[in-house]
């Protein structure tokens, strides 16, 4: 993302304004479900497409690769996404191909994609949401490392996510969120970074 996008309120660069902000924070919410869907249907939805889960995954990560290249060559923006987003890969398409990558890497371990996903889908809106309010750096990386860390505890009790991996990575998922680059979004950092920490921890779970 470019600095000057990122020192101005988002709303004022959001394709739709308020509502287009809106259904974008909605949205972003809403991949929370994306595990859930995964683990319950996909077997089901490969069986009826004569594929595997992975390949059904690796298939629509490429369709979203394909149509954000399409996006990319007409020029356009939809409902939600930001101006510049014309021009350079969106947050959807970051969010999506991270998501894709965490389940052909980790589709065997629900108890680690399933508090991964939730840190992005949940933690970055939150941390969205924090910084607009005007509060400082440090009071944004502690409340988002709290709000992320409460997260991973859910998933200990529900999943027995390894409760030490969320002590680890939740400061990390604030922290990935932090880099400003023109060229990749938040979506992806703030997903693969964390996913890269648990692909090298995962020979001592």
């Amino acid at each position: 993302m470019s600095e000057q996008v990122e020192l101005t309120d988002p709303v004022d660069h959001s394709v739709g304004g308020m509502y287009g902000h809106l259904f974008r924070r909605a949205f972003h919410i809403g991949m929370s479900i994306i595990p859930f869907i995964y683990y319950e249907y996909a077997d089901d939805l490969s069986e009826m497409a004569s594929i595997t889960e992975l390949q059904l995954v690796s298939f629509l990560t490429l369709g979203i690769a394909f149509s954000e290249a399409v996006r990319l060559k007409l020029g356009i923006t939809i409902f939600g996404q930001r101006d510049y987003e014309s021009k350079q890969v969106s947050a959807l398409a970051w969010g999506g191909l991270a998501v894709g990558l965490t389940f052909l890497t980790l589709s065997e371990y629900p108890e680690l994609v399933w508090p991964l996903i939730l840190s992005l889908s949940l933690g970055d809106p939150f941390l969205g949401e924090v910084r607009r309010k005007g509060y400082e750096p440090r009071a944004v990386f502690l409340s988002g490392s709290l709000f992320l860390l409460a997260i991973w505890i859910i998933c200990w009790n529900q999943l027995s996510t390894p409760l030490w991996l969320g002590v680890l990575l939740a400061p990390i998922c604030v922290a990935a969120e932090w880099p400003r680059l023109r060229w990749i979004d938040d979506n992806a950092t703030m997903l693969l970074i964390p996913l890269a920490a648990v692909i090298m921890v995962l020979p001592w779970l």
